[in-house]
């Protein structure tokens, strides 16, 4: 992967999870639900599954996203790692607005 692709990948994925973590926030007033959700996105990102085997085939679900997360590349950890850092920047970012006297929604 070029060095340029990568720091493309990267910017977008900060942008794209701050955007969607700084709407969910605003709209439900809590700052860092996004931050608790994201670990759920990685999940359905990573597998490549039906949700419902997490349900119906629970074991197996789980050691086969285990398998998935444990082979990922430096690269998608990477885009991973950025993402999450997108939702905790809009978090301090909301919580920054609102000390400041900002009501939003």
């Amino acid at each position: 992967m070029n060095i340029l692709h990568l720091f493309v990948g990267s910017l977008l994925f900060f942008v794209l999870f701050f955007g969607i973590s700084f709407i969910l926030n605003m709209l439900l007033r809590k700052t860092w639900v996004m931050s608790f959700v994201y670990p759920i996105i990685v999940f359905l990102i990573v597998d490549d599954f039906k949700f419902s085997k997490y349900f119906t085939d629970t074991i197996w679900a789980l050691s086969e996203l285990g398998d998935r997360l444990i082979h990922l590349k430096m690269v998608d950890i990477l885009f991973l790692l950025f993402g999450f850092l997108g939702t905790i920047v809009s978090g301090v970012v909301i919580k920054t607005l609102r000390s400041r006297g900002y009501r939003m929604f």
